[in-house]
Order: C-alpha cells, then structure tokens, then sequence
C-alpha cells in the first residue's frame, strides 16, 4: 500500500468516527507556514502579502459556518521514519506553528510490525506534540482507541491554546497560575 492510500484509509476513519459534529479530516491540504509582507501602505500596513504554503499529508479542521480552523496536522510515513524525515518535518511543525500558533502537530506511522517509535524522532523531532506509530496498515481497534482519543485530546488542547494566546491581555482572562505539558508513553 502507498502512503498517501493509507493515509486516506485514516481520513476515512477519523471522518466516520465522529470525533466531533464539527471536526472534519482531510488530505493533501495546502496550509500556511510564512506570511511575507512585500509593501506597506503610507500608516504603515501590509499592502502587499504572500502566503506561502506546505502541503499537509492530514489536516483535522473545525468548520462552524464559513470558517475553518485548523487544530491539528499530522504527517505520515510508512515502515520507517528516515534522520531526514524528523528533521524535515519537524521544522514544517515549526513553520506551521509560526502561522497558526494554536496548531497541534504530529507524526503517524504506519505498517511498523512490533518495532518502537525510531529514536531518531525523540532526538530529531522536537517540534512534534505527539508521535503514534501501528502495527500494520489496517488499526486494530485498541489502536483505533488510543488514535482517536489522542485527536480528541489534540484538539482540546489547540482550543486552550488559541484561547490562552488570544486572551492574554484581556483583563477577563482566566487566571491561570500552571502550565504543564505532559509526558505520555504508551508501551506496545
């Protein structure tokens, strides 16, 4: 199987899943990672923009209305990730998170048989908010399980994100006196 069916066969199954009535999966989207201001007008304001793009093997998206907001883009790779691969993309989490700050990104692989999560990733992939790696191409329903309920999660935290970076200043802000970013590791 190629990456980009498998990926698609993880679209179908977020998508069919009902992660949430307004959440949606879906591949090869084209997202921001720079906006680059060419011009500015006479007070000082973009004239002039480009947004420049990175195509994502898998977006899950909020749509209310109109609007989309991402919440979280996950790469996919199949049988092995390679130094380069950590190291790439990565740096597109990075990127991508430069944009849209709330975004949650991580690394899917499938078809990996009862090996670990490559060292290379911990080492290589500091930008990542989660790694899941499966034992073949098709889930096993506890796989499914821990996949779905991490997406949840995922998403949860790209909502407190967005709201603890967009309300900063606000005098109406909750006050929170803790952050804490957890440590999760499942063993196979």
């Amino acid at each position: 199987m190629r990456e980009n069916q498998w990926t698609d066969t993880i679209k179908t199954l977020i998508n069919d899943s009902n992660l949430g009535n307004k959440l949606f999966a879906d591949t090869l989207v084209k997202m921001p990672y720079s906006n680059e201001i060419i011009s500015y007008n006479a007070e000082f304001q973009d004239e002039d923009l480009r947004t420049n793009c990175f195509e994502t093997d898998l977006l899950i998206y909020e749509k209310k209305d109109e609007l989309i907001k991402p919440r979280v883009i996950i790469e996919s790779k199949i049988n092995s990730v390679t130094t380069h691969d950590s190291i790439t993309y990565s740096y597109k989490a990075q990127q991508h998170k430069s944009v849209t700050p709330y975004i949650r990104y991580g690394i899917m692989i499938g078809n990996r048989k009862h090996h670990p999560l490559p060292g290379r990733l911990y080492r290589h992939g500091t930008n990542f908010d989660f790694m899941i790696q499966f034992q073949s191409f098709e889930l096993t329903e506890e796989e499914k399980e821990v996949f779905l309920d991490l997406l949840v999660k995922e998403v949860k935290y790209s909502k407190q994100l967005e709201e603890l970076i967009y309300s900063s200043r606000s005098r109406f802000r909750k006050p929170y006196y803790v952050l804490q970013k957890d440590l999760r590791l499942e063993e196979m």
